[in-house]
């Protein structure tokens, strides 16, 4: 059963933000969007794991225009130590290796 919390306990929720620019497959941007929401999921604490589940697991998938913003996101997040995991992709299907692709933040 979903747990039902106050306006003073802390809202959880994970971010998952796509550049738009690439111009991925919609097949793509599913796999790179997976991969940041694992990636920055990892580096969450035990706490954060547990009650961001308890909470029903929010996500919201954004998408920015260019490398500049994802690092942008990423440095502003780390102000806050959230968790935040850039992604790159290996180059295999249809994008350069190293090519960022996505950052997580949260939860």
């Amino acid at each position: 059963m979903r747990k039902i919390f106050s306006r003073t306990e802390k809202e959880y929720k994970q971010c998952i933000i796509l550049r738009a620019d690439l111009k991925l497959s919609k097949g793509k941007a599913a796999a790179q969007a997976a991969h940041a929401s694992i990636l920055s999921y990892d580096l969450a604490t035990m706490r954060d794991r547990k009650e961001w589940k308890e909470q029903g697991q929010k996500k919201v998938v954004l998408k920015v225009n260019t490398l500049d913003e994802i690092y942008n996101l990423k440095y502003e997040s780390e102000k806050f130590d959230l968790p935040v995991a850039i992604v790159e992709d290996a180059g295999l299907t249809e994008i350069p290796p190293g090519t960022v692709t996505a950052i997580g933040i949260g939860p």
